[in-house]
């Protein structure tokens, strides 16, 4: 046997070509990093404008540059670009194929720059694109949890501590909890993206170039709000991926969490809620099953999410200024991270513009398990100027009383209210009902239909 058989036969059948293809596989990332070739060739455009408009190449060059680069986003767009792994990147996948259209003069683009530079602005600009998206993502979920809770205010439901029933609520009031949990997500993704909006573009290797280069015009012209400050912190900066990363983690949980109450409202035990069949499945062997499939993938999305967030703190964690090969692993799990919380945030509000609240079922669970008790006790505070201890006392005593003999609180006789304390009065049937009680929630954020219709309008006028 030769010995390019033996090299064969230890690097094994997918790298027949022993090293150099091994290290052409490890080292090439145009298999993904292709989903930058528009933001590649934004950065191009620009950069080559701001060369002529500071004299660097000629105006005619830049012009060749513009429709070649428009030629190149053409074919990439209608699916005949050539990609290469050999040619590792998609800023020389880019750069190659300019040249087979132009010539000479693709090889002036890249004056005053370096690939270093020019990966943190493509993916710069990904990211931001990616947070716009984000953005109408949750608005839109937003808009779906807003009309459930406007026609939802008054409708009673149970509300749950360590997943008992603790007091009534209102089908509304658990839709706005939500929002108010998405509207983070939305100032998240906000916040995020106002901080990430600095240009890389211009900083080169890392020290900056000695052209005469106009990086205010760049920033400008690729909708940046500043260039970046530092030349080492330009290239070498990957935090506005980690931020995307963790505010997606952070709506991903939030996500998980309202797909996992729709599992168990959607259940045969709860039967709180019912979800449209565009968004459940059957079962392959038993033909009575509609399971929540849909919420039950949204759950899951946020372990592959949480999973890209903790791989990128991992590769960047002892990394030294400024660029590293390292960084190339930073875009697959953000890529991933991405299309799974775009997906989930979509079908999240397939679910909640379709599922259809049980009314009848939702007010029979609110009065279970003695939900007014605290009403109960507020109103002996209140009316009676128990001290609070001694009012939970006087309750606890009734809901035993209640509890052997099998009914409700508001299903108790007088005499047996008086028996705990005789003070209680007919006005404590007031409050005992679950109707009652929501309405009497009225501090601020509190469940009072009146107040979850003032938040909706609020949140409206918010979204505009």
């Amino acid at each position: 046997m030769s010995d390019q058989s033996n090299s064969n036969a230890m690097w094994g059948g997918r790298f027949a070509s022993g090293p150099d293809a091994i290290m052409e596989a490890i080292n090439a990332s145009i298999d993904f990093d292709k989903r930058l070739a528009a933001q590649d060739i934004a950065g191009s455009r620009a950069h080559a404008a701001m060369l002529a408009a500071c004299g660097i190449i000629s105006n005619s060059d830049a012009e060749v540059i513009r429709e070649g680069l428009l030629t190149v986003l053409s074919e990439i767009e209608t699916g005949d670009f050539p990609f290469s792994r050999a040619l590792e990147d998609i800023h020389m996948n880019v750069e190659a194929r300019l040249k087979d259209l132009i010539g000479e003069p693709a090889g002036r683009l890249h004056t005053g720059r370096s690939r270093n530079d020019q990966v943190a602005t493509d993916f710069k600009l990904w990211v931001r694109d990616q947070l716009d998206a984000v953005a109408d993502g949750l608005r839109a979920l937003i808009e779906a949890l807003l009309a459930q809770a406007g026609t939802g205010a008054g409708l009673v439901m149970p509300g749950f501590t360590h997943l008992q029933v603790a007091q009534p609520v209102t089908w509304g009031h658990h839709m706005m909890a939500y929002v108010e949990m998405f509207g983070r997500d939305l100032g998240r993704v906000r916040d995020a993206r106002a901080r990430m909006n600095e240009s890389p573009l211009g900083a080169a290797a890392l020290a900056g170039t000695s052209f005469p280069i106009d990086r205010e015009m760049t920033a400008r012209a690729l909708g940046f709000d500043r260039p970046a400050a530092n030349s080492l912190d330009a290239v070498s900066d990957r935090d506005f991926a980690l931020e995307f990363l963790s505010t997606a983690s952070i709506c991903a949980t939030h996500l998980s969490r309202f797909a996992e109450e729709l599992v168990i409202w959607s259940s045969a035990q709860f039967g709180f809620v019912t979800l449209s069949d565009r968004f459940s499945t059957g079962s392959s062997i038993m033909p009575q099953k509609k399971n929540p499939d849909a919420a039950e993938l949204i759950r899951a999305k946020v372990g592959r999410i949480n999973g890209a967030l903790v791989g990128l703190l991992t590769v960047m964690k002892g990394l030294p200024l400024a660029y590293s090969k390292d960084m190339q692993e930073d875009k697959e799990q953000v890529f991933d991270a991405a299309d799974s919380l775009m997906l989930a945030l979509a079908a999240m509000t397939g679910m909640v513009s379709d599922m259809t609240p049980n009314a009848d079922r939702l007010r029979e669970a609110a009065g279970a398990g003695f939900s007014t008790a605290t009403d109960l006790a507020d109103w002996l505070v209140r009316e009676l100027g128990l001290p609070f201890r001694e009012a939970h006392h006087v309750t606890g005593a009734l809901v035993k009383l209640a509890e052997d003999k099998g009914c409700d609180l508001d299903e108790l006789t007088l005499a047996e209210m008086r028996s705990a304390h005789d003070g209680i009065n007919q006005e404590v049937y007031s409050v005992l009902g679950v109707e009652n009680s929501v309405a009497s929630r009225q501090s601020f954020g509190g469940t009072a239909p009146g107040n979850v219709t003032a938040q909706v309008a609020r949140w409206r006028e918010v979204l505009g």
